[in-house]
């Protein structure tokens, strides 16, 4: 029997000894000075797969935002169509999109994502309701990350609405444990620069249903409280999410080996704040 894919992300986690999750989100004003001379298709190739290279050893997962490349165009949509190949099924591959619909047009969302570009999980929205996220529901193998809270300044604009469950972003959170102790691969978009939220949200969720943590590195999230309040008991059941921070820790000849030292890095730093929880 195939494995649900919390269960897929729990394995992954273990089998790398990681929760890194590299953000492949290219920016035209940020790409190491040595490619900028080049095509869009052959640069965002070179630049990406570079990236990947260099950091594969270290992470456990890919995220990759579909703005990014949409600016790019049709040839941005192709190097994206290329990477989850490029990365294998030993990692997993996120794309986000942050998208909600009507069920028809969910469907069509799940079988591009899934079946044509062969991702493993998106990220989604409950807005237009819980039934809106059937397609994903339907399909144990593949995941879908729900937005609770996110990392940007204007997140509680709407997202601390108070409810008779609490605000609004951990009402999502007990639907979320609902929903993934029934289908297996669901979790919840947990941001870091609100660290608060962790210790509410691994409280309502229990053990292997996963949190996916933007936020860390360049818009200045607690690494520190994000792990020790959102690891589950087994020191899993989290993926840390750097973007800006690995792949442009250098702008020079060095990027790849710059990209690769700080996903390293990262990778060392949430595994001693792990180690810290098993021994303190």
């Amino acid at each position: 029997m195939a494995l649900k894919f919390n269960q897929k992300v729990d394995r992954i986690l273990a089998a790398r000894d990681s929760l890194v999750c590299v953000g492949l989100d290219p920016d035209p004003a940020l790409i190491p000075k040595s490619l900028r001379r080049l095509a869009p298709g052959p640069q965002l190739d070179r630049f990406l797969g570079g990236v990947i290279q260099a950091t594969f050893p270290h992470a456990a997962a890919y995220k990759m935002q579909l703005g990014a490349y949409l600016q790019y165009g049709p040839k941005g949509i192709e190097v994206l169509a290329r990477l989850p190949k490029k990365i294998g099924p030993t990692r997993l591959r996120i794309l986000d999109l942050k998208s909600n619909d009507i069920p028809n047009v969910m469907r069509m969302i799940h079988d591009g994502a899934f079946r044509t570009f062969g991702f493993d999980a998106v990220t989604v929205t409950p807005w237009l309701g819980w039934e809106t996220l059937d397609p994903f529901l339907d399909d144990p193998t593949h995941g879908a990350f729900v937005i609770a809270h996110s990392s940007n300044p204007g997140a509680p604009d709407f997202q601390e609405i108070p409810t008779p469950r609490g605000p609004l972003w951990l009402a999502v959170v007990g639907e979320v444990r609902r929903l993934a102790h029934a289908h297996g691969n669901i979790g919840v978009v947990i941001g870091a620069t609100f660290s608060d939220a962790f210790r509410h949200a691994r409280s309502a969720l229990g053990n292997g249903i996963p949190i996916l943590v933007p936020g860390v590195g360049a818009q200045g999230g607690s690494l520190s409280t994000a792990v020790r309040e959102g690891v589950d008991a087994h020191g899993r059941a989290l993926l840390i999410n750097a973007s800006r921070s690995i792949l442009y820790a250098s702008a020079g000849a060095d990027w790849r080996r710059a990209a690769g030292a700080e996903a390293e890095r990262l990778k060392v730093q949430i595994n001693q704040l792990r180690a810290g929880l098993r021994t303190g």
